[in-house]
């Protein structure tokens, strides 16, 4: 039989990558974003190139109901591996941002990755067999002054994640938070270039280490040797001291 990948957020940046990867590797894909015109595009090149079999499934995660109305539109098909890629960052400081653009990414970095890990959980468990993947982040490992509604989205990710590791390890299913540094990606026209700490590294990069990884133990990784360096250093500093040099490197 063959398995069959989803992959939120796929019409860009890391999860065209990935769809690409897992195609490589002879599974059929659900892409699921927004534009339906790159999804079509995708579709078209990756079946063409890998000949496997590729479903779009164009919607906004940041509606409320979004989980819900992807496993219905799924239906009965089977989906060995979810990737929840699809997400956004915004910069500035909370009071002076629009809540609506605030409540939207909430909805879409934490309400539908949720929802969407929940609704297909259960199958591979029932299974025993099945990944899971959640695109968390860096700033997940520190609060972000300028960022801090992204950062705290991401931090919910990865704690989220790696307990779902604990829950399903005597179950056959792989969990993993990917957490990236700064990416190639189209993620800095919303956050903007201020949000982007480090040297940056490709979409291309960030999906070849996690491809990597998903053959490890680990419940998370952190992709890129300096991401790390960063993102682990911070727990050996005072909290005060990490809140200044993280406000400062994004404002």
């Amino acid at each position: 039989m063959v398995s069959t990948t989803l992959i939120t957020g796929a019409s860009s940046g890391i999860g065209e990558e990935l769809a690409s990867r897992f195609a490589q590797r002879g599974e059929d894909l659900v892409l699921v974003a927004r534009r339906r015109d790159r999804l079509d595009a995708l579709a078209d090149r990756i079946g063409d190139e890998f000949g496997v079999d590729v479903e779009v499934i164009d919607m906004d995660l940041a509606d409320v109901h979004a989980a819900r109305e992807l496993r219905d539109r799924v239906g009965s098909r089977r989906i060995d591996t979810v990737i929840n890629n699809a997400g956004f960052g915004l910069s500035g400081d909370v009071a002076d941002l629009d809540p609506e653009d605030l409540d939207a990414m909430v909805k879409v970095n934490c309400l539908a990755l949720t929802g969407i890990t929940s609704r297909f959980l259960g199958d591979m468990v029932a299974r025993n067999h099945g990944t899971i993947v959640n695109i968390a982040s860096t700033a997940a490992y520190q609060p972000v002054p300028h960022m801090a509604v992204y950062a705290a989205s991401k931090a919910f990710v990865l704690s989220l994640t790696e307990a779902l590791w604990a829950e399903t390890a005597e179950h056959g299913v792989r969990v993993l938070a990917a957490c990236p540094g700064p990416t190639e990606t189209e993620f800095f026209e919303h956050a903007g270039r201020k949000a982007a700490v480090g040297r940056m590294r490709s979409a291309g990069q960030v999906a070849d280490a996690l491809m990597e990884a998903l053959d490890g133990r680990s419940p998370s990784f952190v992709d890129g040797w300096l991401n790390r360096l960063i993102a682990k250093g911070s727990s050996f500093l005072p909290k005060a001291w990490v809140l200044k040099i993280a406000a400062a490197a994004v404002n």
